[in-house]
């Protein structure tokens, strides 16, 4: 048996960020991550945009060489198969028992598959899926793509030479981020789609894939950026097909002339090489879930209350495997992005620190403002508190900019004050909508001039 006082499960964004964050705030206290693969995410060149937007990137490295400036953290390659909360115990597959002191579990989430058993479906979570993904494709014709989020988005942005028929159940595409203002906007993105040689410098490190490793369990989700090592290409000609509104109902044999067919909602039947389902998550809570800890009803994660708790003592949460369950900020609610996952994972690491050593502590300002900043079709996005009038119930305005190709600018407002904002393109508008989230000051007396790009508004609330 192997002993520490604090031990992290995770090697993704959340893991990482939490054992990095005990090893800094209890340096003399030893720590255990055990992570399912052997190579853990790390976030570095952190550039802060605003006081709370930040853009990270991700590097993919052995997780001995994450830790070899941290002595007192031990990085562990194995799963987790079993849990006695009463005797702080963890059984791992390879027969070893671990005790711990204080708990984080940040086993994040998997892809949730429209037809898991079958060979020509395949999810796109982690690296290792991508260069699935990738091989597959160089073979491909024509490619289902199934969800209207961030990763379905990017795949149908980024592969080319290959048909692409986009299933998505909302009216207008990536409405995970976007409203369908915004999706207009990006509809001459996906029309003309991009040339190889044209293709922006995309200006962060990146993560390195090694080809010749592979492995049986499922790595960490995906970091920013994650396509742009990875060349996506098939053997046709780019043809981007839309059905909106519908969802795949069954998945069919092939034939001769494509190995699998789907059958969509609308009544179309669509034959094609590969199935790529990017349909959402479903959050890993085993053992923990089987332990006794408390599971949400609506998302299936492990329930944690403000300092990221779970209902079983000692035990933490924090990242995609966890569902918030708190009285949240006014402009602040989950949303499983890699943002997130860093902002709890180092959270839960003061937490344990804290809690272990019986001392106070206050809730992160981290929560009090939502905050998101990734790439669409190539371009900045950043969202900012209740972009989309998420819990406003339809009793707000809009203030809309936008120029063709370069910018688009929606600003959410209720009686005069803001609550979100949608800035798509190099608007330097961050700071001060930020700003005017969190200050709610009245515009009214503004009006439509807060947008006038011909009035530097900027100088009235930096």
């Amino acid at each position: 048996m192997v002993e520490a006082t604090f031990v992290v499960i995770g090697g993704g964004i959340a893991g990482v960020s939490c054992a990095e964050g005990i090893a800094f705030l209890a340096p003399e206290e030893p720590v255990i991550l055990i992570s399912a693969s052997p190579t853990v995410k790390k976030v570095t060149n952190v550039r802060n945009l605003t006081k709370m937007l930040s853009r990270f990137d991700v590097e993919e490295q052995p997780g001995r060489k994450v830790f070899e400036s941290c002595p007192n953290v031990t990085v562990v390659h194995d799963t987790v198969t079993h849990l006695d909360h009463e005797n702080n115990n963890l059984t791992l597959s390879s027969g070893a028992v671990v005790k711990y002191g204080k708990l984080c579990v940040c086993t994040g989430a998997r892809p949730k598959l429209i037809a898991p058993d079958n060979p020509h479906v395949l999810g796109i979570r982690d690296t290792d899926s991508v260069v699935e993904f990738q091989r597959r494709l160089s073979s491909s014709r024509r490619v289902v793509v199934v969800g209207n989020g961030g990763i379905a988005t990017e795949l149908v942005h980024e592969t080319s030479n290959v048909q692409i028929v986009w299933v998505i159940k909302d009216k207008h595409i990536s409405a995970t981020f976007v409203d369908p203002g915004a999706a207009e906007f990006f509809q001459e993105k996906l029309i003309k789609k991009k040339d190889d040689d044209d293709s922006p410098v995309v200006k962060r490190m990146k993560f390195s894939v090694d080809r010749g490793a592979t492995s049986v369990s499922s790595g960490a989700a995906l970091g920013p950026d994650w396509h742009a090592n990875v060349r996506l290409s098939g053997l046709s000609t780019d043809d981007v097909t839309v059905e909106k509104c519908c969802e795949v109902s069954h998945v069919h044999e092939g034939d001769d002339e494509w190995p699998v067919y789907v059958e969509l909602t609308n009544g179309k039947r669509v034959g094609c090489d590969l199935i790529v389902s990017a349909t959402g998550v479903q959050p890993n809570v085993e053992p923990f879930g089987a332990a006794g800890a408390r599971i949400a009803d609506a998302d299936g994660g492990l329930i944690v209350d403000w300092a990221m708790r779970t209902t079983l003592p000692n035990i933490y949460a924090a990242g995609d495997v966890c569902s918030a369950d708190w009285q949240k900020a006014p402009h602040w609610f989950q949303m499983r992005l890699w943002t997130q996952a860093r902002h709890m994972g180092t959270y839960a690491a003061k937490a344990m620190v804290y809690d272990n050593q019986s001392e106070p502590f206050l809730q992160d300002f981290a929560f009090e403002l939502f905050t998101h900043v990734t790439k669409l079709f190539g371009m900045k996005v950043v969202l900012l508190g209740l972009f989309n009038g998420q819990t406003l119930n339809d009793e707000y305005e809009i203030l809309l900019r936008m120029t063709r190709g370069q910018e688009y600018v929606k600003l959410i407002l209720k009686n005069g004050r803001l609550q979100g904002a949608v800035l798509i393109g190099d608007t330097d508008l961050e700071e001060m909508c930020e700003n005017l989230i969190l200050n709610q000051l009245d515009l009214t007396p503004f009006g439509e001039d807060l947008l006038n790009p011909d009035i530097d508004i900027e100088d009235y609330f930096d």
